[in-house]
């Protein structure tokens, strides 16, 4: 069974198209069945397999979820923690959490790349002629067709 459906890959690669409209920032998704471990340090190894530290202005935030473990974690790149403050990402978690919580999986992320694209256009706004450095679709880590 798929954690969504193709109508909603679709829906959250649009959510991160529209967010980075507004921002020089790139996101991702990143989804798993299982997190054996800290979803941080999970995301973080996830982070450099995937080239997210490769942007040109370190710029990229991963969004890593364990649906079954109902663990996630938001990472940014050395660019954003540079200037933010050390809990940047804390007004997402908890938005995110409400939504996950309520069993609204799809609807959770979708309003994590939202308010992720919001806050980093306030550091890195968009700028003529960015370039997406990153593919906006999901991606399913464990490696299933999903």
């Amino acid at each position: 069974m798929s954690i969504f459906t193709t109508q909603e890959q679709e829906l959250i690669a649009n959510a991160i198209t529209e967010a980075e409209k507004a921002t020089a920032g790139e996101i991702r998704i990143a989804v798993e069945k299982n997190c054996k471990g800290d979803a941080f340090e999970r995301a973080t190894k996830y982070f450099s397999e995937l080239g997210m530290d490769k942007t040109s202005k370190h710029n990229g935030v991963l969004i890593y979820l364990a649906y079954e473990d109902h663990k996630f974690a938001i990472i940014g790149d050395s660019g954003i923690n540079r200037l933010v403050p050390p809990d940047f990402w804390e007004t997402t978690k908890v938005a995110m959490k409400a939504h996950f919580m309520a069993g609204n999986i799809c609807d959770g992320l979708i309003a994590g790349i939202a308010l992720a694209g919001e806050k980093l256009s306030l550091f890195f706004p968009y700028e003529s002629g960015d370039v997406n450095e990153l593919p906006n679709d999901v991606i399913f880590i464990d490696h299933q067709k999903q």
